[in-house]
């Protein structure tokens, strides 16, 4: 590991606010598969075996603290607060903002396709670092950072799922690539004055990505961006 990598690693741990005693993992978590395999090393040093323990690990977190803060809360409103907290857009924001994209090792392919600002890679890359931290701390260690990146979202969230902002999702991702705003565009409205239905459209330097639809314009607009991250992602 060279002077640079240690530099890009130590600045990581700060941002996480953890330091890790085995900083390995932490390299291991912030190696995508493009990487290694390119290089043509052992493909066991890229970070998805972290990502599917950070996945578990994450889940079971996620879960203890819920059932600990909402303890009237029902299994189901439960399930929907975690599936809130561990989806792909959360956890790609949140990896954003711990700029783990900056130091993530790519493959020539994936950095030529904006892999550092591709959502699923950056949720993938999260669940990894979760996991390198409960490999070198252990599970209290996890908890308390998850808990840490969760707890205040979660004590203030309320149940429409406060986490899935996909509008501002869309309008950083258009700003990075394009330089531009996404537009919504009201096509249709149908139904009495007490039962709305709003359709609309989604374009991006005026071309037509997506459609959404909802009780009210922000509903459908809400709708359209959800489904455009998703359209995005799969093409970029």
């Amino acid at each position: 590991m060279n002077d640079a990598r240690r530099e890009a690693l130590s600045a990581v741990e700060e941002a996480l606010g953890y330091a890790f005693e085995n900083i390995k993992l932490l390299d291991q978590a912030l190696t995508h598969r493009s990487f290694s395999g390119g290089k043509g090393g052992d493909p066991r040093v890229d970070n998805e075996r972290l990502e599917f323990l950070g996945d578990a690990a994450l889940n079971l977190i996620i879960s203890d603290l819920l059932t600990r803060m909402f303890p009237e809360d029902s299994e189901g409103l439960l399930s929907r607060k975690r599936a809130a907290c561990v989806n792909e857009l959360a956890l790609a924001r949140l990896a954003t903002h711990f700029n783990l994209g900056h130091a993530l090792l790519l493959g020539k392919g994936e950095e030529t396709t904006g892999g550092r600002t591709k959502t699923s890679l950056l949720a993938n890359t999260m669940e990894a670092v979760i996991a390198a931290i409960y490999l070198d701390g252990g599970y209290q260690a996890a908890y308390d950072f998850v808990a840490r990146c969760f707890q205040p979202a979660l004590e203030g969230q309320r149940d429409d799922l406060l986490f899935e902002d996909y509008k501002s999702s869309i309008q950083e991702w258009c700003q990075a690539r394009f330089r531009c705003t996404p537009k919504y565009l009201t096509v249709s409205e149908s139904g009495p004055d007490h039962d709305r239905t709003y359709v609309v459209h989604l374009k991006i330097q005026d071309k037509f990505v997506s459609e959404g639809q909802g009780k009210s314009r922000k509903e459908a607009e809400k709708d359209a961006a959800r489904k455009a991250l998703h359209i995005l992602d799969e093409l970029f």
